[in-house]
């Protein structure tokens, strides 16, 4: 395994992460232990869940991820280990979350405090907002439009009580997810400002049909010394090739359709199979090629790994030994050109 520093923190996180959110949909407790002890034996010590957690998101199951992690948690060397977790805004519509959830102070402690105790640890080490507190479009959405814009907690406040429980010892770094250029900005530019705790991490959608990261937020990124945790690195499967074998073949795009509207666009099956193709030409695990191209971008900290088999988290831990040719990056960046960005 290889391990980066965190931006600007003392976080050394391994370069693969564990993803958790099929864990108490998808997988059970017993496969979630699993998953976590056959990553860790792989070199991996950074695990990211959310409160939301498991996907497809319902009050029934909200949760139920981290008390999957906490149980096993809980009899780990806690300090060989990087637990990161979200805390949920307000515009998905999650009513069962907090009643409707908010980022301010009073949903940031009430969050904090219910996610410490289904992990079953006094800490965490990463503690994220799992998307804006204000509107953003995201999820598939790629236009900004400011009729949209509805009463939002100022980035300040939110910083403040984040960076109270920065001094209560409850989260040791702030990271942002789901984020804007915008709102990265000004995120470093309140925490200078007010002489609070930086964020040193921002959780985007990052993969071969979605490179938008690789524009506004590299920049503003580079400059301010905040680090990409990449998920979606396999575009929820299709950079593994299994819908192009199976249109129906088992995984979330198939199993909860309004999950993954982001992928339903013109141009996915036909990027999908050229990324497949220039793998399968080189000897390479489709799968795996995509991992290496994420996790070798020079703004990424870390990649974030789903997996609901241990098979397929096998295989895509493997990925790290992956070294790819000048040959196939350029066959890479030509599909990008062909086919820029069709799952944004």
């Amino acid at each position: 395994m290889k391990y980066r520093k965190l931006s600007g923190s003392d976080l050394q996180v391994s370069a693969l992460c564990l993803g958790t959110m099929t864990f108490g949909e998808q997988n059970s407790e017993q496969d979630a232990h699993a998953q976590l002890d056959l990553a860790v034996a792989h070199g991996v010590n950074f695990i990211d869940t959310a409160e939301m957690y498991p996907v497809a998101p319902r009050a029934e199951t909200q949760g139920r991820t981290e008390s999957y992690i906490g149980s096993w948690l809980k009899r780990q060397p806690r300090d060989q280990l990087i637990i990161a977790s979200k805390i949920a805004g307000p515009s998905r519509g999650f009513s069962w979350i907090r009643n409707g959830p908010h980022i301010n102070r009073e949903h940031i402690n009430a969050a904090i405090d219910a996610s410490l105790k289904r992990l079953q640890t006094d800490y965490i080490d990463l503690y994220q907002i799992h998307w804006p507190d204000r509107y953003v479009p995201m999820f598939g959405a790629t236009s900004y439009d400011a009729a949209q814009e509805h009463e939002t907690t100022p980035v300040a406040e939110q910083l403040l009580a984040l960076s109270e429980l920065v001094k209560a010892g409850k989260i040791r770094h702030i990271g942002l997810s789901n984020e804007t250029p915008w709102g990265v900005g000004e995120f470093v530019r309140c925490a200078e400002q007010l002489g609070l705790p930086k964020i040193v991490s921002i959780q985007n959608a990052y993969h071969l049909m979605n490179r938008t990261f690789e524009s506004g937020l590299a920049e503003v990124c580079h400059h301010s010394d905040v680090g990409l945790l990449a998920y979606s690195p396999l575009a929820f499967g299709h950079l593994s090739g299994k819908y192009l074998a199976d249109p129906k073949a088992h995984g979330r795009i198939t199993l909860f359709p309004g999950f993954g509207q982001r992928y339903n666009k013109p141009n996915v099956p036909a990027a999908s199979a050229a990324y497949v193709r220039i793998a399968q030409d080189a000897g390479i695990s489709p799968a795996q090629m995509a991992l290496a191209y994420a996790r070798t971008r020079r703004f990424t900290a870390s990649v974030i790994l789903g997996a609901t088999t241990l098979a397929q988290l096998t295989e895509n831990l493997g990925s790290i030994d992956v070294t790819l040719s000048a040959d196939v990056i350029g066959q890479i960046e030509a599909i990008h050109q062909r086919y820029p960005n069709p799952a944004p």
